[in-house]
Parts: C-alpha cells; sequence; structure tokens
C-alpha cells in the first residue's frame, strides 16, 4: 500500500496551516532578528553614539566637579540619584527605542499578528531527557549546529581580516594622542561591528529561508491525514453519500405527493420543470408546488403525466420562475400575466370555467402596478 508509507504528497491545507498557528508552529528565524538588531543597533550608535557619550561625559563631570559633601539624607541622595538615572536614560532613549521598535517589526514581518497567553504556562515535556535528546538530535537542531559553526568561522574571519587591515595604524597608534587613539578606537569597532552584522544578515536570510522550506515540508499531508482532515472539518464522505442519498429518497417522496395536487406544469420544455397550483377561493395568487431541474426536472414531468396533469410549454415563464420563486411561494406580481395565460389554456382543455380565475389575476395584477 503506496499511502501506508506515509509519503508527504499533498499540500497543506488551509485548516492545517491555521492549526499550526494555533500551536504556535510557524516559520521565522531568531536569527535574522538577532542580526538586523545586530545592524541596526551598529547604526544607531554610530548615530546617537557621540550625543550619548557627551551626556555621559556630562553627568560624569557634574558629578566629580561638585563639591564631596556627605549626606545621611536619604531623600536627598534619592533625588539625586533619580536626577541622574533621568538624564542617562534620556539620552540612551532614542537607541533603546529604535532597537525594541525593530524588534517588533522584525518578529512582525516573519509571523505576522500570533498571541499565544497558553504559551506562556509550563510544559512538562520541555524538560523530559528523552525527549530534549531526541530534539537535539533533530534535523533542525543538527542544521542549526553546523549554521552556528558557519557563523562563528564567518565572524572571527572577518575581525582577523579588519584587524590585519588597520595593523599598521595599529602600531602608529602610540605615537598619537589619547583623543585619537578613542576615536580610532570607536571607527574601528564601528566598521568591524557593521561588516559582521551585514554577513550575518545574509546568512540569516538564507536560515529564514531554510526554515520556510522546512515548515512547508513539515506541514505537507499523506492520504492519509488528508482524509482524516476532511473527516473532521467536513465530515465522513461515506456519511455525507448516506446523507444526500436519504435527502434524494425524501425529495422524491415529496414530488410524489406535492405534483399530484397541481394544476399545471410549466417546463423549459427538458431542462427545467416547475409544478404550479392555483385556487382562487384559498389563493392570493398560483404557488410553486416543485420545482426542478434536469432528473428532477424529469420526475415532475412522469409523475404529471401519470396524473394526467397539463404539462405546457412556456420557456421564458419556467425560468423565472425557477430562478424567482422558492417551492411553497406564491409567484411574483410580474408573471401574474404569463400564468393566467397557462391556466386559461389548461382551463380550456379540461373545459372548466375560466372567467373566475382570469378576473382575480387581473385584478392582482392591477393591484401591483398601482402599488408599484
Amino acid at each position: 500500500m503506496a499511502d501506508e508509507s506515509g509519503e508527504k504528497k499533498h499540500e497543506a491545507t488551509d485548516y492545517r496551516r491555521q492549526k499550526a498557528r494555533e500551536d504556535g508552529n510557524v516559520a521565522r528565524s531568531s536569527d535574522l532578528t538577532s542580526a538586523i538588531l545586530l545592524l541596526v543597533g551598529v547604526v544607531l550608535l554610530d548615530t546617537t553614539g557621540p550625543s550619548i557619550a557627551n551626556a555621559l561625559i556630562g553627568i560624569l563631570r557634574e558629578v566629580l566637579s561638585s563639591e564631596a559633601t556627605l549626606s545621611t539624607d536619604s531623600r536627598t541622595i534619592m533625588v539625586e540619584l533619580i536626577r541622574q538615572t533621568s538624564q542617562s536614560s534620556l539620552a540612551l532613549l532614542p537607541l533603546l527605542m529604535g532597537m525594541l521598535l525593530t524588534s517588533v517589526i522584525v518578529h512582525y514581518a516573519q509571523v505576522g499578528p500570533l498571541w499565544l497567553p497558553e504559551k506562556l504556562g509550563m510544559d512538562i515535556t520541555r524538560i523530559d531527557p528523552i525527549q530534549g535528546f531526541k530534539r537535539l538530535l533533530s534535523i533542525t537542531n543538527v542544521t542549526r549546529l553546523g549554521f552556528g559553526l558557519v557563523k562563528i568561522a564567518l565572524v572571527a574571519g572577518i575581525l582577523i581580516v579588519g584587524v590585519w587591515s588597520k595593523w599598521d595604524s595599529i602600531l602608529a597608534l602610540g605615537t598619537t594622542g589619547l583623543g585619537a587613539v578613542g576615536g580610532f578606537v570607536w571607527e574601528t569597532m564601528i566598521e568591524l561591528c557593521r561588516n559582521v552584522a551585514i554577513a550575518l544578515v545574509v546568512l540569516s536570510i538564507a536560515d529564514y529561508a531554510f526554515q520556510r522550506w522546512k515548515y512547508e515540508q513539515d506541514l505537507r499531508m499523506t492520504d492519509e491525514e488528508l482524509r482524516e482532515e476532511m473527516k473532521m472539518t467536513q465530515g465522513d464522505p461515506h456519511t455525507k453519500s448516506r446523507r444526500r442519498k436519504v435527502q434524494r429518497e425524501l425529495a422524491q417522496q415529496r414530488l410524489s405527493v406535492d405534483v399530484p395536487k397541481a394544476d399545471v406544469v410549466v417546463t423549459n420544455p427538458t431542462e427545467l420543470a416547475i409544478a404550479l397550483q392555483y385556487d382562487p377561493k384559498t389563493m392570493r395568487a398560483p404557488i410553486v408546488l416543485a420545482k426542478g431541474a434536469d432528473l428532477v426536472a424529469a420526475k415532475i414531468r412522469k409523475i404529471a403525466l401519470q396524473h394526467g396533469i397539463p404539462i405546457v410549454e412556456r420557456k421564458p415563464l419556467a425560468q423565472a420562475l425557477f430562478r424567482e420563486v422558492d417551492v411553497g411561494k406564491p409567484i411574483p406580481a410580474t408573471e401574474y400575466t404569463a400564468v393566467a395565460e397557462v391556466l386559461k389554456y389548461v382551463y380550456q382543455v379540461k373545459g372548466r370555467s375560466i372567467q373566475e380565475i382570469t378576473d382575480t389575476l387581473q385584478s392582482q395584477t392591477s393591484q401591483s402596478k398601482k402599488a408599484s
């Protein structure tokens, strides 16, 4: 049995994707978030670094240049600490807000809106050593291990090449002042970190592409899984088949009861059939007792022939009644005239009086025109 081999040859359904998402199973790369955060952090630090340094130096200078007073008043100490902390926080605020906003945007771009409060609870299976060992040897973690070794080698290579390219400048720092040394160290650090971040972003994009591919492969379904999902979402196909059979039988029984009560059957002539009944004493307008297309229409015509009910071909009328009127409902006022002509013809054939029917339908038609 080919299917029992567990071959996943069907694309994931929308239900399976939604269920996986509700379980927290989404395609995402934490390395991509970290790499983009590093890159944005380096850019922000390069931009806001001087202002942050000046602010922190100003706070430090203010503290060191003030008179050394010893205060035992805890309130005074707390006020001074809060003031200095507030100044430091304001200096760091652009950097921290930029990092926070970047983290939210990158996470949202990967997984979209996802709120799983149940994941905050403790999961005992996470501390199961056997399950943990299985997860450790999974293809995903093995791939992550290899990817991590590649990242370490790449970062080390970039740093070694970067430092080696500036080796002469580093040796020349002994003859320069402290300010020049600080500026050189800052620029070199920013340059190396930026190069490392760009390389990690490129690698992380590749990792995210792999995670997306792996996610799609994991979501694929076998024939058995697809059948089980169809049973769950749409019901057992065998049960549905039996239900449809019962519905057809009930519909056939209803036709056998309703169609014999009709005065006339209007046809298309073969595709549609509508059984009409009209009693001017009890009905304001003719009603549709039964209607159907194709096989049902053939059944209605057969029953009509068996009971001697006239069958009249009126294509536009049959199409309009089939489209606009439900079973058990009266015909619309727009069809009064056409139906009156059919009933007039039928009653003439049967030799019955048609004056009352004609007068009633004409009166109904006039009232409808006045109302409109």
